[in-house]
C-alpha cells in the first residue's frame, strides 16, 4: 500500500470553496495513495467532498472596510487558530487558496514546520506591486497560476510556479440551454436578446444601473423588439428591481442555472468589469464591458495599475477584443453605437468571436482540466 497523503487546504470565500472541492475531487482521481484525508478550513462544497470545516469559511467572508475593522480581532483569532491545527496535525502539504490576506498570514506563522506551501490563484502582480511575488517568495514554496503570463513574475522572485490553467474552464458558463430558457420565459426563437450585468456589489450596480439603462435605451430604440434578461444575485436583486423599474422588456432572473442558460439564449451583453467577462466568453456571448469606480478609487487605481485593459480576455491578448468603457468613456452616447452593433450580424460579431477563442485557448493548460492540472501538482510538492 503506498503511503498516506494528508493535504491540509485553507478558502477563504465562495470562489475560493469551489477550487477547493474541483481539487479535492482531482486529487483523489490522480494519486496513487489508498488513504487520502483531508482538513482545514472551507465551505459547503469542499465540505461535500469529506472536509470538516475548522470553523465556518463565512468567518472570513468580509466586504467593506466597516465589516472589515469590526471583525479584525476575530480574523486574526482564526488566523492563530489555523496555524495552530496546522501545528497539531503536521500534514503532507498545505494548500492556500486565494484570500492571501488570510492564508499569507497563516504561512508566516509556520515558518520552520518544514511543511510545503502550495498557494492556489496567484496575486495579480503583474496589475499592481509587483514587489508582492518576493514577499509571496518568502511565504509559499509553489504558485499555481491561473493565467499563462504569470509564472515568470514568481520564477523570477525565487518561487516555483506552474500555470494550470483558468478555473473558469470547468464552470458551467457553456452548459447553458438557450431554448429552454426562450421557452420557459416566453422568448419567441428570433426575439433578439441582450443579457446585461451591472455587477455583484451595491456600488457597482449603484454607479453603473442607470448608465446601462439609459444604453439599453437607446439600443431598444434601434433594435426591434429587444428583450434585456439581468442575472442578479441575492445581495443586490432588491437594487436592480428597483434601479430598473422604468426599463422597457427587462426581465430578472436569480441563480447561476438560470443566468447561464440567459448566456446561452443571448446575442450580445454588456457587463460590469468582472469574472462575469470570462464567463460571457466560455459562453461566446459577444460582450461590452463598462465600468465605473468612485473618484477617489479611480484616483488611486490610475496610480497603481499596470495593465492598460480591465478584460481578462483583452489582457491576454494584448488588445481590445472586447470593447471596454472605463470610467470617463462609460457614458450611454459612448457604449451603445459599440453594443448596437454587437447585436446586429456582421464584422464586429465574428471578430470578436475569433478572438474570444483565441484567449480562451490560452487559458487552457495543454489537455488537462485546470483541477486535476493543480492536484498533479500538489501530489508532487507533497513528496
Amino acid at each position: 500500500m503506498s503511503a498516506p497523503l494528508h493535504v491540509y487546504l485553507i478558502a477563504g470565500e465562495p470562489s475560493g470553496d469551489i477550487l477547493g472541492m474541483r481539487l479535492m475531487t482531482a486529487i483523489r482521481a490522480s494519486s496513487t495513495s489508498e488513504n487520502i484525508s483531508f482538513s482545514g478550513v472551507g465551505g459547503p462544497l469542499m465540505e461535500g467532498e469529506g472536509l470538516t470545516s475548522l470553523f465556518p469559511m463565512s468567518d472570513l467572508t468580509v466586504m467593506g472596510l466597516t465589516e472589515v475593522l469590526q471583525r479584525i480581532p476575530k480574523i486574526f483569532g482564526r488566523i492563530r487558530q489555523t496555524a495552530a491545527d496546522i501545528r497539531a496535525k503536521k500534514p503532507d502539504v498545505i494548500v492556500t487558496i486565494d484570500a492571501p490576506d488570510f492564508c499569507f498570514r497563516v504561512a508566516k506563522r509556520l515558518s520552520g514546520m518544514n511543511i510545503p506551501i502550495v498557494h492556489y490563484v496567484a496575486p495579480s502582480v503583474w496589475a499592481w506591486r509587483p514587489g508582492r511575488a518576493n514577499k509571496v517568495a518568502k511565504l509559499v514554496d509553489h504558485v499555481m497560476c491561473l493565467l499563462p503570463f504569470e509564472p515568470p513574475y514568481f520564477e523570477r522572485a525565487g518561487v516555483d510556479a506552474t500555470f494550470v490553467g483558468h478555473s473558469i474552464l470547468e464552470s458551467g458558463a457553456r452548459d447553458g440551454d438557450g431554448v429552454a430558457f426562450r421557452r420557459t420565459h416566453g422568448i419567441p426563437e428570433t426575439t433578439p436578446v441582450l443579457v446585461v450585468l451591472p455587477g455583484s456589489r451595491k456600488g457597482e450596480v449603484s454607479r453603473l444601473l442607470s448608465i446601462f439603462g439609459e444604453t439599453v435605451k437607446q439600443a431598444q430604440a434601434t433594435i426591434e423588439g429587444l428583450q434585456v434578461i439581468i442575472p442578479t444575485v441575492g445581495n443586490v436583486v432588491d437594487a436592480v428591481r428597483t434601479g430598473t423599474q422604468e426599463w422597457s422588456k427587462a426581465l430578472i432572473v436569480e441563480g447561476e442555472a438560470e443566468k447561464y442558460d440567459a448566456f446561452a439564449a443571448a446575442n450580445a451583453a454588456l457587463a460590469a468589469s468582472g469574472t462575469v467577462s470570462l464567463e460571457l466568453a466560455m459562453a461566446r456571448v459577444p460582450s461590452i464591458i463598462g465600468y465605473r469606480l468612485s473618484p477617489l478609487t479611480a484616483m488611486v487605481a490610475r496610480r497603481l495599475i499596470r495593465v492598460k485593459y480591465a478584460s481578462i480576455v483583452n489582457i491576454i491578448l494584448d488588445r481590445e477584443a472586447m470593447p471596454e468603457f472605463i470610467q470617463e468613456k462609460c457614458t450611454a452616447d459612448q457604449v451603445a453605437p459599440a453594443l448596437i452593433n454587437l447585436l446586429q450580424p456582421g464584422q464586429h460579431r465574428d471578430q470578436q468571436s475569433g478572438d474570444i477563442a483565441q484567449a480562451l485557448k490560452a487559458l487552457q493548460s495543454g489537455d488537462t482540466p485546470p483541477s486535476k492540472a493543480a492536484a498533479k501538482v500538489v501530489i508532487k510538492v507533497a513528496g
